[in-house]
């Protein structure tokens, strides 16, 4: 029974591990944002240089990412309803940063104790959780993109209702947030097929390689047969 549910606990702390991860790739890449500035023509139709975008976005990351700093945008300006979006994507941004720290101490120290013998790991079907987490991820998240992918402009809506319940500070007036401008659709839809494409290639990954060393300890054991 101990094993059963330390086995179920791996399994949700792997999950979560591989879902909180792909979703800090863009948070905390900031290159990634960085390369979208000239080849979304931000400084052309924005009128500011790509030193004030940076600098720009790099202060509101810094306010979502860490703690004790007090909100600003750079040259663009900002409304209180702005801010208080962006204090709660705060509260989103540190969410995903707990379950990520957790989800990896606990997979981590599993994994330890699965070195040194003392916790054996279910194996349902005679494969290994990793296996069915990669499948159950790679559905779910297939699933999500074909929605996403047929109107994201409804997903994005979706979206935000769920997470901002009877919220409306997210529909930024780009006059009074003109950070926003700098934040186009392109650049949110980028950041999904970014967190996406990490899901399932990872998930692809679980399912690919314990099949493959699978398949290589088979051939292993018929080349040498144990001794009668």
């Amino acid at each position: 029974m101990k094993n059963k549910l330390l086995s179920v606990l791996f399994g949700v702390a792997l999950a979560v591990l591989v879902l909180t991860a792909a979703i800090g790739l863009p948070i905390y890449v900031r290159p990634f944002y960085y390369a979208h500035i000239n080849a979304l023509d931000m400084p052309e139709y924005t009128g500011h240089t790509y030193e004030e975008i940076r600098d720009a976005y790099d202060e509101v990351l810094d306010f979502l990412t860490l703690p004790g700093r007090e909100f600003g945008s750079g040259v663009f300006p900002y409304s209180e309803e702005g801010k208080s979006h962006f204090a709660d994507c705060k509260g989103l941004f540190t969410l995903n940063l707990v379950a990520l720290c957790l989800s990896a101490a606990v997979v981590i120290t599993l994994f330890v104790l699965k070195r040194k013998r003392l916790f054996t790991p279910a194996r349902p079907c005679g494969h290994p959780i990793s296996l069915w987490v990669g499948f159950s991820l790679l559905g779910l998240f297939g699933l999500l993109v074909m929605i996403v992918a047929a109107d994201f402009s409804a997903a994005f809506h979706v979206f935000h209702a769920i997470f901002f319940p009877g919220k409306d500070n997210w529909l930024f007036d780009p006059r009074e947030d003109a950070i926003i401008n700098v934040m186009p659709s392109q650049f949110f839809m980028n950041c999904g097929i970014l967190i996406a494409g990490a899901i399932i290639l990872t998930s692809i990954a679980m399912i690919v390689v314990p099949l493959v060393l699978q398949h290589r300890q088979s051939k292993k054991d018929a080349a040498n047969p144990p001794a009668k």
